[in-house]
């Protein structure tokens, strides 16, 4: 292969990459989130508002500093006149420049000094080349969350996440500047992300590779999975809606539709068109005023639909709209026109969001229908009627309605309450028992928004009749010269929300969204995206199987390690005649069929006393060898039922290898185990077998067991049948019982009650100045 062909290939290979660190590839225009016919004053709010997000002292996240470095740098050149004219002509804020403007526009400046023809490579990567249609677009994590977020619950976002150096971004590119063009003529919202410099809110959208296109609505995510095409987009953004917005009237069920005014409060909307299926312009428009407005479509070239035509009188051949309130049998306004634009669809709307005499159900309603008082030349009243329900107070509604659709004026609106519905607003304005339960009219004005009010109530209750209707229009007349008349103040409460769904069935709906998005992001999540969920999936099943692997070897051990049936019949009759086991066996429940005592010795002194872990004491029963064996047995008994705790140990100590470390603790404790003296004869003899001690080795203290004499009361209790129902093997089934071995087992008569104490803390404690070594 010739050198100079090799040379081309290498260059075409290494282009892009040693032109993403050219100079021109920094944007300060995409940087700030402006456009290049942006003022100064654009300019410089677009700086303010991005250094406060971005400053590192305030913004903890890892690329803040180069972000306000970048944010910095861009503000420097577009305030600066003469670099910014500089950029736009050359793509370079320098004031020098080594060629003139014609040469630039064919050759670009390329690692100092060395220049190509770019348009001779046609790459769209140069930001004089790339579309700036997206520019108006942009979005920056404070503007979504803030801005964009909340406006999704008045309309679906279609949002594009792009970046520099893709291919893929650029493919769509035509398809989506339609797509975003027309959907935003009829309503939708548009959204353009740039991942390079908005990671942030890339990474908070979910988006890990670019191009990715999704939809928000009501705050929530839902991605684009389906190719490109301008019917696919249109198709997203539709199914992004909920799916009752908008009913399919026919001569069958209009006259229901129309009469649900009442229930529903809104007016109701009829739109006459020659499309089989409901326009998307129209799905967006009732999904912007569905708080207010309910939508209906009708078919006209649908068979059935004759009745609904003659009756208002209906032109097939072009679109129309019309709006009923609290009538029926005519339409409170029409609008007809050849295509129906969405300007003028809100204008229509925005005029006739509310019926002619609307039932205040919340305090939202109460506050677009009352404003609160700006100045003194925007006051606006309201004229409330306090009704109910039924027949009895129809002749008063009808009445109060006739006279508001006589008296309309834009400073006054008519509405009506339920008595029985707002009963705290009722109270604070009719306090008088004359109203109770009749028709009563109110003519009131907001103060604030802390619910002060200054308003009249006509003298007498309201029936409708033609002196009632000239003492109110009276009254209305007064109003516009002399304010002063509405000399009554109240507070009132909040209203409450009539129309608002039960508990359970809310959170009904909330676990169907819920359970909806699990199903969705299931089969169109890439792996990337599910790991998470598959991390929580598998941790959760491993951590549920190694619990039931666990459980099953304890309870396997715990059954080797229990004794046989015929055993536990004895332990259970000998509890029945020892009273002492019978009381501890209620305190609490052993985690094994045995006890464990071990030998206190040098070897482990330090482990089992000297660094003993706080809070945990060492049980130490003092024996010799003659008597080792018969303690040992009444001992188990004795703190068998005590094993539970896992905060005590159970030890013995020889006395005859250690007298001396044992009689150095008794020092300590002369009131309650006096020592002999050593010139005494039987000074060698004195007996500490059956002596026991309860050992802290973190506060250095010890509580004292002293043995009981054989003649105490109850010295048959210590009988040998009381450790052979303890036995588990067969080799320990016999054990003599002679007399001598029964007096020795008394001597721990009553230990289990000393136990008692010792949890309780109710012991007397002897406090040493350390542990003396045991030799």
């Amino acid at each position: 292969m010739e050198p100079g062909r090799v040379g081309w290939i290498l260059l075409f290979l290494l282009l892009p990459a040693l032109g993403a660190a050219a100079p021109g590839d920094f944007d300060p225009y995409r940087v700030l989130g402006i456009g290049r016919s942006s003022s100064q004053a654009d300019i410089k709010k677009a700086y303010k508002r991005l250094a406060r997000e971005w400053h590192p002292d305030k913004n903890k996240d890892p690329e803040a500093e180069d972000k306000f470095i970048q944010i910095s740098k861009a503000y420097e050149i577009l305030s600066n006149e003469e670099k910014r004219a500089n950029f736009d002509r050359y793509g370079d804020a320098g004031e020098s420049q080594g060629f003139s403007q014609q040469q630039h526009r064919q050759f670009h400046r390329f690692h100092d000094g060395f220049y190509f023809d770019e348009s001779f490579f046609h790459f769209p990567f140069n930001s004089e080349r790339r579309d700036t249609s997206d520019e108006k677009y942009l979005l920056h994590f404070s503007h979504y969350i803030n801005e964009i977020v909340p406006d999704s619950f008045k309309k679906p976002y279609l949002i594009k996440i792009t970046s520099d150096w893709c291919f893929s971004c650029i493919h769509i590119e035509p398809v989506w500047k339609e797509v975003a063009q027309e959907l935003e003529a009829l309503g939708a919202g548009i959204g353009v992300v740039h991942a390079g410099y908005e990671r942030r809110l890339a990474h908070h959208l979910g988006a890990h590779s670019t191009p990715t296109l999704l939809g928000l609505i009501n705050g929530k995510i839902t991605f684009f999975h389906n190719a490109v095409i301008r019917e696919n987009l249109r198709q997203f953004v539709e199914n992004l809606l909920p799916g009752n917005l908008v009913e399919k009237i026919t001569d069958k069920n209009y006259i229901r539709f129309l009469s649900d005014w009442k229930k529903d409060n809104k007016p109701h909307v009829l739109l006459f068109d020659h499309m089989p299926v409901v326009p998307l312009l129209y799905k967006l428009t009732a999904y912007a005023y569905r708080d207010y407005l309910s939508f209906g479509y009708v078919y006209v070239g649908l068979q059935g639909i004759e009745e609904l035509s003659s009756q208002y009188n209906i032109n097939v051949y072009s679109p129309t709209m019309m709006i009923f309130k609290e009538h029926i049998d005519r339409p409170a306004d029409v609008v007809q026109a050849r295509e129906m634009k969405k300007q003028l669809i809100d204008d229509f709307l925005s005029q006739n969001k509310f019926l002619m005499v609307a039932r205040l159900t919340n305090q939202r309603l109460f506050q677009e229908l009352c404003p609160v008082k700006k100045s003194h030349r925007q006051r606006k009243y309201c004229v409330v009627l306090f009704t109910g329900e039924g027949e009895k107070f129809a002749e008063a509604y009808e009445a109060f309605l006739t006279f508001a659709l006589a008296n309309t004026k834009d400073t006054l609106k008519f509405v009506h309450i339920y008595s029985d519905q707002q009963p705290e607003f009722v109270d604070a304005l009719l306090m008088d028992e004359k109203y109770r339960g009749r028709p009563a009219v109110v003519i009131l004005e907001r103060r604030n928004n802390a619910g002060k009010i200054v308003y009249k109530a006509l003298e007498e209750d309201w029936q409708g009749s033609k002196e009632d209707s000239f003492i109110l229009l009276d009254l209305l007349d007064q109003l516009r010269t002399d304010p002063s008349l509405l000399s009554s103040e109240a507070i009132v409460a909040d209203l409450n929300d009539e129309l608002a769904p039960m508990f359970l069935i809310r959170w009904f709906y909330y676990m169907l969204d819920y359970i909806s998005d699990c199903w969705d992001s299931l089969f169109h999540s890439n792996w990337r995206e599910m790991m998470p969920l598959l991390s929580l999936l598998f941790s959760a099943l491993f951590i549920l199987f190694g619990t039931v692997i666990v459980q099953a070897f304890s309870d396997s051990s715990d059954a080797r390690d229990s004794p046989p049936s015929g055993k536990e019949e004895t332990a259970t009759k000998t509890e029945k005649n020892d009273a002492s086991f019978t009381k501890e066996s209620n305190s609490r429940i052993p985690k094994k069929g045995f006890v464990e005592v071990t030998e206190l010795t040098d070897i482990n002194y330090t482990s089992n006393l000297v660094r003993l872990r706080p809070g945990h004491m060492n049980v130490v029963l003092i024996l010799s060898n003659s008597t080792k064996a018969p303690l040992l047995q009444k001992f188990a008994l004795e703190v068998y039922t005590f094993t539970g705790s896992s905060s005590l140990h159970f030890s013995f100590l020889s006395l005859d290898k250690h007298r001396e470390w044992l009689e150095y603790l008794l020092e300590f404790a002369q009131d309650a185990a006096p020592i002999p003296n050593q010139y005494d004869k039987h000074f060698l003899e004195r007996d500490y077998t059956g002596y026991v001690l309860a050992l802290n080795g973190h506060k250095k203290y010890f509580c004292l067991f002293k043995p009981h004499k054989s003649g105490d009361e109850g010295g048959t209790l210590g009988s040998c049948e009381d450790y052979d129902a303890l036995q588990h093997t067969e080799a320990r089934g016999k054990s003599s019982c002679s007399p001598g071995s029964r007096s020795i087992k008394n001597k721990l008569h009553k230990l289990s009650f000393w136990m008692e104490r010792l949890l309780e803390g109710s012991l007397q404690r002897f406090y040493i100045p350390s542990w003396p070594a045991l030799d």
